[in-house]
């Protein structure tokens, strides 16, 4: 059912832990999966029990230091588990349906709360805007009721969310549907007034538990859908601008270009909700070469790049992930040499997953293509 989450004083947060609060006081999981802000400012996620510690929950807080799939999966895998609540943007919503699909992670024991987002910051630059002039959360929030979204002045989004196409959520138990990645759960941020309630979508047997038993469609679906429309058509303007700009880079320099100034440090690897191998290659003595071996690589071209095997660190990885990259672009974060992995990723991946005509993240219960055999899948270019 259609409902309104309360918010009283124009407070939405305070009214979004109240939410939270009540899933666990009512019995209805055992802990939330949640952004929770530190005694430091900072936030992360953490598994909360303890419904009064919900006061520093801060899932609207816009910046983003980590995927939460990737913690997602840990605690949702095996059994015995418990029954918790995650509470997810639809990039880290899409990244956990494919780790569904890789076995990675379970949605059973899981009530998914998918939240609308209006774009994110870095880290850094999310600590700088706390330590300047604070974080205009209040005119952050009003942006999605209008659609217009627009970092704080001198700030800037996180690079993916500036060409992030998929910035909505829907409800599984919803017949209307307008193409975002589905959730139990979903806090219905654009087209509303947050500041009178939070419009909210969940299945009829939880609103009852939860009190939330007035019917309320809060914006009309067809307001709803405008906005979600002029935010895709703009931001789906940028992405194609900058996959134009990196396929005539990688033209022009080649990959190994591009990632010239990589050090191989592993952050990308680490911070990608998809990597997920518990013995990578790349962790592993195969590239930990004997000393004469880089002298021979040396005389043998005169000169030797290091660190080795940069470019098939990079290269390995797109191979591996390639289809089920979601452009969190948590690896263009996390990069220290500020290449841009996350940008490279998309502009093949969009390329690789038409060739499959498949959308990371989009169904659980479409099969990955190359675990998929058909028979006539290769008629298109010409076999019998």
């Amino acid at each position: 059912m259609k409902t309104v989450i309360p918010v009283e004083n124009g407070d939405t947060l305070v009214a979004v832990r109240g939410f939270l609060k009540r899933l666990l006081e009512a019995g209805v999981v055992d802990a939330v999966l949640v952004p929770m802000e530190t005694p430091a400012g900072a936030v992360t996620p953490a598994l909360v029990s303890d419904s009064r510690l919900l006061d520093a929950a801060n899932p609207l807080a816009p910046v983003m230091g980590l995927n939460a799939a990737r913690v997602v999966g840990p605690v949702s895998i095996r059994e015995p588990r418990g029954k918790i609540a995650a509470v997810l943007r639809p990039c880290e919503l899409r990244a956990l349906v494919e780790l569904v699909k890789l076995k990675q992670a379970s949605l059973d024991d899981m009530v998914t709360i998918g939240v609308d987002c209006l774009g994110t910051y870095d880290v850094p630059v999310y600590e700088v805007m706390r330590a300047d002039d604070g974080v205009d959360v209040a005119a952050y929030l009003a942006s999605a009721q209008s659609g217009e979204l627009a970092p704080q002045d001198g700030y800037a989004f996180r690079d993916a969310c500036q060409m992030c196409e998929k910035p909505h959520v829907s409800a599984l138990s919803s017949g209307e549907r307008l193409g975002g990645v589905e959730a139990v759960v979903t806090l219905e941020l654009f087209g509303a007034d947050l500041s009178a309630g939070i419009p909210v979508t969940l299945p009829d047997e939880l609103a009852e538990k939860l009190g939330l038993t007035d019917p309320s469609p809060g914006p009309s679906p067809a307001r709803r859908r405008e906005i979600i429309e002029k935010v895709i058509a703009a931001r789906t303007q940028v992405r194609d601008a900058r996959f134009a700009e990196m396929d005539r880079r990688l033209e022009q320099e080649g990959i190994e270009g591009v990632f010239a100034a990589c050090v191989r440090c592993h952050n990308c690897m680490t911070v990608c909700p998809i990597c997920y191998c518990k013995t990578c290659l790349f962790k592993s003595p195969t590239f930990d070469h004997e000393p004469l071996q880089y002298m021979n690589w040396a005389h043998r071209k005169g000169a030797y790049r290091l660190p080795a095997d940069t470019m098939l660190f990079h290269l390995t990885r797109l191979n591996h992930i390639v289809l089920s990259c979601v452009g969190c672009g948590m690896c263009t974060s996390a990069c220290p040499a500020e290449l841009p992995v996350g940008r490279v990723f998309r502009t093949i991946g969009q390329q690789v997953q038409a060739v499959f005509d498949y959308v990371p993240g989009g169904n659980v219960e479409e099969p990955l293509p190359l675990i998929t055999f058909r028979e006539d899948e290769w008629m298109e270019v010409g076999e019998e």
